[in-house]
């Protein structure tokens, strides 16, 4: 294991139940005003959180808009908008009490009712939440700070699902704007969060514009991971987009901007001697990156011509061309990230070293027809340019006929959903990258889910995956579930599924003018103040 890597990573179901506690301001001192300025690892133009699993969008998501549950810096479960939680009897129906102080940005009371229309249309779209509205008989507002869930079977699953941090976090949103069709995006963004979005600024692609929301009351206890109280200390917060990295590597040596979400790996000799800029490993758990494939159209239909591409790419390979610098990655079997409670080795043989003479075989058996295997390859961010290039010269190795197609991340994330032959508009292969606290179990990890059309992009259909999943869902016997968490890799793994291509910790960089940021698996901006 890595320095950085956190091994806290132990849910705590109940310490979050026992642990609500009233809200209310932690400080009162007002700041002088100031703009934090931030280059982050993608330029934001997609702002709808539901309908994307971009961790750009995300992170515009925890800006305005706030979560009923949280997970903290030891990932245990608390309260967040929710005061409490109730739990029946018989373990059936879950009770949530709304805190005091919600209100909305545009200023009226944040409602159950709220709650309710948010969680039905995230549910449409994120996979746990699909899998949990499958075992849910009711949810209803029961007055306008209560509203409960009622499940077929006993399940601590609704905890589970409302607290993720990632993948399709569960946002919560005004009722008529959580009206809006799950496939459509939202046309209006008022939140309850500690920033608001300044609409009238927006350039997409080039710069986002957040103001302090001065209406917001943070929770009384301190900050820790997504959890606690969200103190924001300057007035506003810019995200700039730069050219390349080297731009804006410069931009914060010259003090330009204040804060580099991802510092990049070759250009860390440039800052670590210098006094005005510190670098820091926020996100301790780290990520994931890894390789999908569209399971609908040729050649990636048949299930030996996926093993093939499995076996062709190595991650020492991939992990090399992505970091290169060995303190900073390690190659990794397990799908839900190593060191984790749910670590498993199945598959191991295929994941980790590249083996192109068997790949080969396994074309051959197959009787592939040199089929062009179309690989979507981003161009303008570095956390996502080098895997395709890796990936496509290692299956030409093979013996695949390789097409590269270059494109900003923005449209990669725009065509990875299209369903339509690759020869239309559509795809073989593309590579994304995965917070770690977004794929430690199989009910969070959302590429895992392998219900054909409703799945997330590469849309995999296997039945046994699905079944193992509401077993998982369904228990929680703790050796129980890391039996079947790892039965699940080793499908995830021989249907090709996904390819985990190795876990990675990336250091922020920021200007020593402004306090350390918050260690969380998400960047956050609020306890930031800045001289």
């Amino acid at each position: 294991m890595k320095h950085f890597f956190s091994q806290k990573l132990t849910a705590n179901i109940r310490l979050g139940l026992l642990a609500a506690v009233a809200s209310g301001a932690l400080f009162t001192t007002q700041v002088q005003a100031q703009t934090l300025t931030a280059v982050m690892h993608a330029s934001l133009r997609l702002t709808d959180p539901v309908v994307t699993t971009a961790h750009i969008t995300r992170n515009h998501g925890f800006m305005i808009y706030d979560t009923l549950l949280a997970t903290d810096a030891e990932n245990a479960i608390r309260p967040q908008m929710a005061e409490k939680w109730e739990v029946s009897d018989d373990g059936k129906t879950y009770t949530f009490t709304l805190r005091d102080g919600l209100k909305w940005h545009d200023g009226a009371p944040v409602t159950a009712e709220d709650c309710v229309a948010s969680i039905q249309r995230w549910a449409q779209q994120d996979k746990s939440g699909q899998m949990m509205s499958a075992q849910m008989s009711e949810i209803k507002a029961l007055d306008d700070k209560r509203f409960s869930m009622t499940f077929k079977d006993a399940t601590d699953f609704p905890l589970i699902a409302l607290s993720k941090p990632s993948g399709i976090t569960p946002f919560i949103m005004p009722k008529r704007i959580a009206e809006t069709p799950a496939n459509q995006p939202i046309k209006e963004f008022v939140g309850s969060g500690p920033f608001k979005f300044v609409e009238s600024e927006f350039r997409p692609g080039l710069q986002v514009v957040y103001e302090k929301n001065t209406d917001y009351v943070p929770r009384a206890e301190p900050a820790s991971g997504l959890a606690g109280g969200k103190v924001v200390e300057v007035d506003r917060v810019r995200w700039v987009s730069m050219p390349d990295s080297m731009t804006s590597v410069n931009a914060l040596i010259n003090g330009e901007i204040d804060y580099l979400e991802q510092m990049p790996y070759d250009l860390l000799p440039l800052v670590q001697n210098n006094p005005d800029v510190k670098l820091e490993v926020l996100d301790e758990g780290g990520y994931q990156t890894v390789m999908r494939l569209n399971h609908l159209h040729p050649p990636f239909d048949d299930e030996k011509v996926r093993l093939a591409a499995l076996y062709a790419v190595g991650q020492e390979n991939v992990m090399q061309a992505m970091i290169g610098n060995t303190d900073y990655y390690e190659t990794c079997p397990a799908v839900f990230g190593c060191g984790l409670p749910y670590e498993s080795r199945a598959g191991e043989d295929v994941s980790v070293p590249a083996n192109p003479a068997k790949a080969r075989e396994l074309l051959k058996e197959a009787g592939y027809n040199n089929t062009p295997v179309i690989i979507l390859q981003p161009t303008d961010t570095p956390t996502v340019n080098t895997q395709p290039v890796v990936i496509g010269q290692a299956l030409r190795e093979a013996g695949f006929n390789v097409q590269m197609q270059a494109m900003d991340w923005q449209t990669v994330v725009t065509r990875r959903a299209v369903q339509a032959p690759p020869s239309e508009g559509g795809w073989n292969i593309f590579a994304t990258n995965n917070v770690m606290v977004e794929a430690l179990d199989p009910l969070r990890a959302f590429g895992v889910a392998a219900n054909g059309k409703q799945a997330w992009f590469g849309w995999p259909d296997v039945p046994e995956i699905e079944e193992l999943r509401l077993r998982f869902s369904q228990t929680t016997d703790t050796e129980e579930r890391k039996k079947l968490a790892d039965q699940i890799q080793a499908l995830v793994i021989e249907k090709g599924v996904l390819l985990p291509m190795g876990q990675y910790y990336v250091p922020a960089a920021f200007r020593s003018s402004i306090s350390e940021p918050l260690k969380s698996p998400v960047p956050v901006f609020w306890g930031v103040s800045k001289k």
